[in-house]
């Protein structure tokens, strides 16, 4: 599926925090949860603290196009969220693509080989 679908309302959120696994590194954290569809939707969240309105959108724009250019690699039917970490304004798309590479393979959502 080409099309990005977004985790948008709060509850949601909420639902992947509390009942799904997380991993994380220097620059994002990722949880998981099954979703029981046959396709994956993405949440984004960029906390303040990483810096202004620009950034934020600048960093959500980054992960939201690594995940796109992954997405048909990926195992369908979970719910994603990446929360970018403050290192992540420093980060430019390589290091996004890195970190979410690292991320996708330790949640066993795709293969080493499949990302590169």
């Amino acid at each position: 599926m080409a099309d990005l679908i977004s985790i948008r309302k709060s509850k949601e959120f909420s639902k992947v925090y509390n009942r799904g696994s997380s991993k994380a590194n220097p620059v994002l954290v990722m949880y998981v949860i099954q979703n029981g569809k046959e396709y994956n939707r993405i949440g984004v969240s960029v906390s303040r603290k990483v810096g202004k309105s620009v950034v934020r959108n600048r960093i959500k724009r980054l992960i939201k196009e690594t995940y796109r250019r992954y997405s048909g690699r990926i195992t369908k039917g979970y719910d994603l969220v990446f929360i970018a970490r403050v290192q992540a304004k420093e980060a430019g798309y390589k290091d996004i693509e890195k970190w979410m590479a690292d991320l996708l393979i330790r949640h066993k959502l795709a293969e080493k080989e499949g990302l590169k």
